[in-house]
Formats: C-alpha cells, sequence, structure tokens
C-alpha cells in the first residue's frame, strides 16, 4: 500500500512549517513508520537541518523543485509509510504542486489574526486542488486567550482544527540548530508530549 503524502503549507513566512515537518519525521519514525521528508522550499532550511543530524537521520530526503516534485513524491509513496512535503512559504507554482501531491494539507496558524488572513490563499489552494486540509494552531504562547478567539474564526471557514497544540517553546529552535528535535533532546517535556501527540492524531 502507498504511503500517506502530508504537505505543510502556509503562505506567510515564518509560521513554524519546517520546524513543524522536522519534529513530525522524527516522531513517525519513533512509531515505527518509514518516513521520506521532500523539501521544496528554495531555502532550503529542513535539507540544512538534515545535512546537520548526519549521515544516517533516519529517514530519507530530498531538495528538489519544480516539474520532478510529482515523480518523486510517488517515487517515495511506494518505499515509505509517510511523505512529508516542506513548501514554499508563498502562492507560487511549486506550492501548487506540493499541495495536489497531497494526501492531507497541513496548515500552521499562529495565534494573530494577520497569520489567520494570511492563511486565506492557502485554504483556497487546498480548496481549488480538493486536496483537505487540517489547521494547526502553532507557536501558541501559554495561558493564551487569543488561540481559543483564533479557533472560533476559523470554525467559521468550515476548516478543521486538531484539538492537539503547539505551543511557542524556545526548546524547539535549540533542538533544530543542533540537527536534533525536542523529541530527541528533550523527550520528557510538554512539547515533546505536544509532538507526539499530534503525529498520533494524523495517524488516522
Amino acid at each position: 500500500m502507498a504511503g500517506r503524502t502530508i504537505t505543510v503549507a502556509q503562505q506567510k513566512g515564518g509560521a513554524g512549517k519546517t520546524t513543524l515537518v522536522a519534529h513530525l519525521a522524527v516522531a513517525f519514525v519513533r512509531s515505527g513508520l518509514t518516513v521520506a521528508v521532500i523539501d521544496i522550499d528554495p531555502q532550503a532550511s529542513l535539507s540544512r537541518w538534515v545535512e546537520a543530524r548526519g549521515a544516517n537521520p533516519g529517514f530519507s530526503h530530498q531538495h528538489i523543485t519544480g516539474w520532478r516534485v510529482p515523480a518523486e513524491v510517488d517515487k517515495a509513496r511506494a518505499s515509505h509509510d509517510v511523505v512529508l512535503i516542506d513548501s514554499p512559504p508563498h502562492a507560487s507554482s511549486d506550492a501548487r504542486i506540493a499541495v495536489r501531491a497531497a494526501q492531507l494539507l497541513l496548515v500552521p496558524v499562529q495565534p494573530s489574526p494577520m497569520d489567520l488572513w494570511a492563511t486565506q490563499p492557502t485554504l483556497a489552494l487546498a480548496a481549488a486542488e480538493k486536496v483537505p486540509a487540517l489547521i494547526v494552531l502553532n507557536r501558541v504562547p501559554a495561558r493564551s486567550s487569543m488561540a481559543d478567539a483564533l479557533e472560533v474564526e476559523i470554525a467559521k471557514l468550515g476548516i478543521p482544527v486538531l484539538a492537539e497544540r503547539i505551543g511557542n517553546r524556545t526548546g524547539f529552535a535549540a533542538a533544530m540548530l543542533t540537527g536534533r528535535t525536542l523529541v530527541e533532546t528533550a523527550p520528557s517535556t510538554k512539547g515533546a508530549d505536544e509532538i507526539l501527540a499530534l503525529a498520533h492524531a494524523l495517524r488516522g
């Protein structure tokens, strides 16, 4: 059976896409799944993180763009349980390709009105390509009433919001700097628990 492709997309930069892809990749591997990560962002931040992990990152990795993406995604799906795509942070042809290649679009949204407004083109793209979308609230401050208010506004759009939220924690970035994830460097923390819970929810 072919694996499931999850594209993480958000038109607004700084939404935490790459950090989310990296942490989900490790979480899925730790749950016993085979994982491929595909970086189609020209900034290649995910690819640099993979390089920092060393020769055996624990999953397969490619940095590709353009017309080759659909074929490479199909190849990865044939030999992996999960394919994670890190897409460009803007409405480009590569972003459309990444959405089209997915069975699920995961859209990280920070708890701010600007982030919600910037999400509209990404959700419109998912609708146009008939790809189901899920929103995950990301970088949520502790005791954030804004996150609750944002969830109410998102509900008006008819897009499901995952119950699992990812907190605004410096540990995520600190782990990424060393080529690791919080699941590896601090597995007993709440942040690691949040990532594992999100990965479990996305397994369907």
